[in-house]
């Protein structure tokens, strides 16, 4: 296929992203509105060299510092309109089918916002992109390692006391060096024993340690990344027996040059082969520039996956969502019968 072809099929093809943080969706023309409005006295120039200088990061904890800042522009829960939207047209560029995205409520509690507030944005904003685009989207709250134990036992607390529908589960994103697994088992432990999903990045910036804590403290269902698993065989086992599904995202792993320095070395074609249950996704399209239909170009182009390889991996994409079996299998018959 030439790079046009690819891309005008993929685009049609039924998929689902899994990988996806919400406050990592928002447009730069957003974020440079935002700066405007905090520093209107900043000329053109003077906003170009502060955009520059917001994404001018070079490892994980450089981009979670830029992450945070980025997140302190936000002035209002209001603003979450314009994420959403640029969300929504995040969705219709890439034909995505079905969403399960990460919010990341921390940073703006400390603010002073209110919770309930919060989930009543995210709740009128799903359910208006659902009514204009027809896609579905689910969240998981990243109850965050970087700012602690405590910080994530009172994100569930809050989470319990004020349940929409559109929430379906906790995650565990943030510094993995910073906050290991086993800070965060009683936050999952609980979480899971009130109904809600659990998943957690794992084995990006820390060895398969990681992930194994991850799988035995935590008890997570489906792990962000993973890439460092590929060192350990007996885990690499575990994952393809239990079929434990892994949320890859390969431009983001070359941005972190922790386990992988190029597309072309990325473990995710060895997983695939091993026959784990891995999806594709991007992470953080603001930060990394790059989004989903780029994801797939590259893992055909760079990293030697077939399209049949790769309807494979779209089709794993629903298998490891935490939609109904009904609706997965909906989704995956329409997928197979798209030519």
């Amino acid at each position: 296929m030439t790079k046009d072809e690819f891309y005008e099929y993929f685009k049609r093809l039924p998929k689902a992203e899994l990988h996806l943080h919400i406050e990592a969706v928002v447009g730069r023309k957003t974020i440079r509105s935002f700066i405007r409005r905090r520093r209107p006295e900043l000329d053109e120039s003077a906003l170009d060299a502060e955009m520059t200088r917001l994404f001018d990061y070079s490892d994980l904890n450089g981009f979670i510092a830029s992450y945070i800042e980025i997140q302190n522009l936000y002035d209002s829960v209001d603003d979450f309109d314009y994420l959403f939207s640029d969300l929504q047209d995040y969705i219709l560029r890439n034909g995505l089918s079905y969403v399960e995205i990460f919010a990341a409520p921390s940073a703006f509690l400390k603010k002073g916002w209110k919770f309930s507030d919060m989930m009543d944005s995210y709740a009128r904003n799903i359910r208006k992109i659902k009514a204009k685009t027809g896609v579905d989207i689910r969240m998981l709250v990243d109850v965050s390692r970087t700012f602690g134990a405590e910080n994530a036992e009172r994100n569930l607390e809050l989470l319990l006391s004020y349940r929409i529908p559109e929430v379906i589960g906790i995650g565990l994103g943030g510094s993995e060096q910073k906050g290991p697994a086993n800070l965060f088992g009683d936050v999952f432990e609980r979480a899971r024993a009130n109904g809600f999903h659990a998943v957690a990045h794992a084995g990006e910036d820390v060895g398969p340690e990681s992930v194994w804590d991850t799988l035995n403290i935590l008890k997570a269902e489906r792990i962000g990344h993973g890439i460092s698993s590929v060192q350990d065989d007996n885990l690499m086992k575990v994952l393809f027996e239990k079929q434990i599904p892994l949320e890859v995202c390969p431009t983001s792993n070359v941005f972190t040059k922790k386990y992988v320095q190029e597309l072309s070395e990325h473990p995710i074609i060895e997983f695939f082969d091993r026959n784990l249950l891995v999806t594709l996704n991007t992470d953080d399209p603001l930060f990394f520039g790059v989004e989903l239909l780029d994801e797939y170009w590259k893992a055909y182009n760079e990293i030697g996956f077939s399209v049949d390889d790769l309807k494979k991996i779209a089709r794993n994409s629903f298998k490891a969502s935490f939609l109904s079996e009904e609706k997965k299998s909906e989704f995956i018959a329409l997928l197979d019968k798209t030519n």
